[in-house]
């Protein structure tokens, strides 16, 4: 097993500390004498995890003044009744979601089985970016029961909202059965669609929706930017 690089530990410390508060929006950074000082390293690893952190648009340069922190992560929550746009807007960022895809195709072993499908059975299935604030943080894919639902796709062309778009579908609401979390390095592919640099970690979430009369709706993948995202776990 590959031990984590130094600078990329010193970035997810930092990273660490902004999204617990340590450093707020704005606040400067110390200096890269006083991050060497304090981790024993050289000023060139110190400045490299910088440059990570400004490449996941976390911190920012200013020319003679010092490193400032950009943003905080995205706190998140994981929970039965959690909403994506309400979840970005309580963080105090503004929400958005880009569609990469909205396609029909057989179910694969795994979303049929967390649909409670026949192999091979249709669904309907919806690519898309989890925004925050303009940033990506997310890279999604919902998978839907095609019979079932036969008009979520053009509800999720209209609406970009999931829970919108199963309103109009006839499903009035729906809560997380499950989620499971791993963590992983980015793909190529994620690291474009993120903005991320390569390797660079990411966090994956499997879960299922399903209605009042625990009847799966929805089978959802996200991977998300684990340097943007704080996820956080709640009874609600």
């Amino acid at each position: 097993m590959s031990k984590t690089p130094i600078w990329k530990s010193i970035a997810l410390s930092l990273t660490s500390d902004i999204a617990e508060g340590r450093y707020d929006t704005g606040d400067r950074l110390p200096t890269e004498a006083q991050l060497a000082a304090q981790h024993s390293v050289n000023r060139h690893t110190v400045r490299r995890a910088l440059s990570e952190m400004a490449e996941q648009g976390l911190v920012h340069p200013r020319r003679g003044a010092g490193v400032f922190v950009a943003a905080r992560p995205t706190d998140y929550p994981i929970g039965k009744r959690v909403r994506y746009h309400k979840s970005i807007s309580a963080s105090g960022k503004m929400p958005g979601k880009k569609i990469l895809s909205l396609t029909t195709r057989a179910a694969d072993g795994t979303e049929a089985e967390a649909l409670q499908l026949a192999p091979g059975d249709k669904v309907h299935v919806y690519d898309g970016l989890s925004l925050a604030d303009g940033q990506p943080i997310g890279l999604f894919q919902s998978v839907f029961p095609a019979d079932r639902l036969p008009g979520i796709l053009y509800a999720l062309q209209d609406t970009q909202s999931v829970t919108k778009a199963l309103q109009r579908c006839g499903i009035e609401d729906y809560t997380r059965v499950s989620t499971r979390l791993t963590a992983r390095a980015a793909t190529a592919t994620q690291c474009l669609h993120l903005q991320l640099p390569q390797g660079a970690p990411v966090l994956h979430s499997a879960g299922i929706n399903a209605d009042l009369n625990s009847v799966p709706v929805e089978y959802g993948r996200t991977v998300f930017a684990g340097e943007r995202v704080t996820l956080t776990l709640n009874d609600d």
